[in-house]
């Protein structure tokens, strides 16, 4: 079955109504990995999710159902989800109509989105799972290895560099994270309320790391969040934090397209993986130069 195919069966099934009760009606833009449909069933609106190809050696579908079982209470994701199948990566979601901060101005929501960020790091909520990143990055590697894929000396040599600061970023404190808090992943309504969404990769992490993602398409974003999120002026290891797990991100997400140029899916989705990938270890490169400045 083709995706609108798999859309259809799956939510007439979950529904207990009939395959011609549901219309499809827009397939949501923006992200690299899993097709997301907004589908019409007996005059309600639901978000559909297909995780894209090999997902599931990235993220763990248990873990994403205990961590939105988790944060329920504190409402941020607006508690959307309806269903979601931890075998498939089948997700069910009320549907809220809604702007990405991707294509809006992520500089104009600082305030909110760090009220979103303290809501969650503070709440006091300590999830089953750590985020990790030493042990992720090093499965991740391993995983474009058995792909077929070796990595080049540039990425070994960035990656060496950045792992001498190991000692320093496992000394924070940890708290319950989004770990992908990036703007494409906060939604504005039409209401003015900001929610959090997508929380496949939550688990406790350092919370400045949360801060880093907000820097995904424009790092000037996360400069622009972290003394909004501290309510000061960072201390210079506050700052040598940020620029390093942004560093750290460049080469988690460097692997993940390696990865995904291996298994085809440059063809596929029509992106180019290997220049995407190419050009996470050059941004990997200028962050940790700017990090040194705050060592």
């Amino acid at each position: 079955m083709n995706h609108e195919e798999i859309v259809i069966n799956y939510l007439a099934e979950y529904l207990h109504i009939n395959m011609e009760s549901i219309r499809i009606i827009d397939r949501l833009k923006g992200g690299m990995s899993n097709s997301n449909y907004v589908v019409k069933a007996m005059n309600k609106f639901y978000t559909f999710r297909i995780p894209g190809k090999n997902a599931s050696v990235f993220v763990n579908r248990t873990i994403e159902g205990d961590i939105l079982s988790l944060i329920a209470p504190l409402g941020i994701d607006g508690n959307l989800l309806l269903h979601l199948n931890q075998v498939t990566g089948y997700k069910i979601s009320k549907y809220i109509a809604g702007t990405p901060l991707m294509i809006d101005n992520p500089a104009i929501y600082y305030e909110a989105v760090s009220d979103i960020l303290h809501r969650l790091h503070n709440s006091g909520l300590v999830a089953q799972n750590d985020y990790a990143p030493f042990i992720r990055l090093k499965y991740f590697e391993e995983l474009v290895e058995q792909a077929g894929i070796s990595h080049l000396d540039s990425y070994y040599d960035i990656r060496d560099r950045f792992l001498k600061f190991k000692a320093f970023l496992s000394e924070w404190s940890t708290m319950l994270c989004h770990n992908d808090s990036q703007p494409s992943n906060f939604i504005v309504t039409p209401e003015g309320r900001l929610l959090l969404v997508d929380w496949e990769f939550g688990g406790n992490n350092d919370p400045l790391y949360d801060i880093a993602c907000y820097g995904n398409n424009d790092f000037q974003y996360a400069i622009g969040l972290l003394p909004v999120y501290l309510n000061r002026e960072p201390r210079k290891e506050e700052w040598l934090r940020l620029y390093l797990w942004r560093v750290f991100q460049c080469l988690q997400w460097h692997n993940v397209a390696l990865y995904k140029e291996a298994i085809g899916l440059s063809d596929e989705l029509h992106l180019n993986f290997k220049l995407i990938a190419e050009a996470y270890i050059d941004k990997a490169n200028y962050l940790f130069d700017e990090a040194k400045k705050w060592q």
